[in-house]
């Protein structure tokens, strides 16, 4: 027995001795294909650039399990998540508070709702249930550039605009959690990171984006059944870094709209409506875009190896399993004009705004989760008044909030899109959402 551990450990860095008496964590993993066939594809879409996924890490620690998914999807509505909850807790005795239903909010993925597409989710996390097996689970944190604060100042009529702010605040961070068996062979990663994926928006095509690029990347280099679960971070104002269209594709089109005798100068049109495919530039454009998303998925899934190899913290191969769920409420407000950015929205009262708050705890891994967009400051904050140095926040998380974005409070003094386009009034929604963490916190450590 002695030998047989002492060639485990050699074989692996993330070797962890267990006390006779430890209940280790079993851990399992799944990957399940959503991709629409040609006959559910919606209009506006011409083709597949690359599959969607469901995602699932199911974690066990002997009294419960946990599940951790995502789903490449642009958002998860609240009906679909209520109802794979209900499944997954009746089914697979996973309890609704320690499920955490994430959308990678790839802007390439149909609507998709209903009972077969609750079913794909559900199947994804059934099969990482049956594949748990004895794991241990290591946690490390790195950093990656491909992000960078989307709103600037327009240098022509200094206004708030969309473009690359490389001056503005970004979180870099990359978070990770290693599980893998007890001989050390991977069975997932689950990373964290602020990004949108938007770089393959104006395509038309579906796409798993950034977020399925960066996971396709992880799993071939780990090879086997490797599972590489990506957790939306708080992307509310965060952009690729090098993303073409607040650039030259929005000037073509808005020159294109002109000619036509329509002005977007102030707007944005869904999707590559209204693009000429036709003009060579165009084509060319949107190719290099296609190429992009491969060269930041590798960039952000070579820095998840990265810290998998080099960066992780001691292991451990038993943690309790802890989860909750609260609502917070902010006043609401109804927008009354129009115009995407750089003048001050006019508004009329409207019902208060439900937020879900969702914690998980894993030993001393902390996961923050909020159904909606959040702007990087509140994830920051949270991370820094967290009692526990492994902290993260994952958004669009459960459900869709009827909140649109959620800056932080500061910038509610700036005409972004964002905040004049949230149905938010100015401070609340940040302390909430960072208290009623906390609060979930100190609940589940009181049990």
């Amino acid at each position: 027995m002695k030998i047989e551990l002492r060639a485990a450990c050699a074989a692996t860095l993330m070797c962890v001795a267990l006390p006779a008496s430890a209940q280790a964590l079993k851990v399992g993993a799944a990957k399940v294909d959503i991709t629409p066939k040609p006959a559910e594809m919606p209009k506006n879409m011409l083709g597949v650039l690359d599959p969607l996924n469901v995602r699932a890490i199911v974690v066990d620690d002997g009294k419960t399990r946990a599940a951790m998914v995502t789903v490449d999807a642009g958002a998860i509505m609240t009906e679909t998540w209520a109802n794979v909850a209900a499944r997954v807790e009746r089914e697979l005795k996973i309890p609704t508070s320690q499920l955490l239903l994430t959308a990678s909010h790839t802007h390439s993925a149909p609507w998709m709702r209903g009972p077969a597409y609750e079913a794909q989710i559900f199947d994804a996390i059934r099969k990482a249930a049956a594949a748990a097996t004895p794991a241990r689970m290591a946690y490390g944190t790195g950093v990656s550039y491909i992000n960078v604060n989307r709103n600037i100042i327009d240098p022509n009529n200094r206004r708030w605009w969309e473009g690359p702010n490389y001056e503005g605040v970004s979180d870099k961070t990359v978070a990770v959690v290693r599980f893998e068996t007890l001989e050390g062979a991977p069975i997932a990663v689950y990373f964290n990171y602020g990004v949108h994926a938007v770089l393959t928006g104006n395509l038309d095509l579906v796409s798993a984006d950034l977020p399925g690029a960066a996971s396709n990347y992880i799993e071939q280099s780990l090879g086997g059944d490797a599972v590489a679960v990506y957790s939306n971070g708080a992307a509310g104002d965060q952009n690729p870094i090098y993303f073409n269209q607040t650039y030259e594709l929005r000037a073509i089109r808005t020159a294109d709209y002109a000619k036509r005798g329509e002005d977007i100068s102030n707007a944005m049109p869904p999707g590559g409506t209204g693009m000429d495919r036709n003009n060579p530039r165009v084509a060319m454009l949107m190719e290099q875009q296609k190429q992009m998303v491969k060269s930041m998925g590798q960039m952000l899934g070579e820095e998840v190896l990265h810290v998998s190899r080099a960066s992780l913290e001691r292991p451990v191969a038993e943690a309790r399993i802890q989860g909750a769920q609260t609502s917070v409420t902010c006043p609401g407000r109804k927008r009354l004009d129009k115009g995407r950015a750089g003048y001050p929205g006019t508004y009329e009262d409207a019902d208060p705004v439900s937020i879900r708050l969702s914690l998980l705890k894993i030993g001393d891994t902390v996961i923050g989760g909020v159904d909606a967009e959040v702007f990087t400051t509140i994830a920051q904050r949270f991370k820094r008044e967290s009692p526990f140095k492994h902290s993260m926040m994952t958004t669009i998380t459960n459900g869709m909030a009827p909140s649109g974005y959620i800056p932080n409070d500061a910038a509610f003094a700036y005409n972004t899109f964002e905040v004049v386009s949230s149905r938010l009034k100015p401070g609340c929604a940040e302390s909430a959402i960072v208290n009623g963490l906390l609060d979930l916190i100190e609940k589940v450590d009181a049990k």
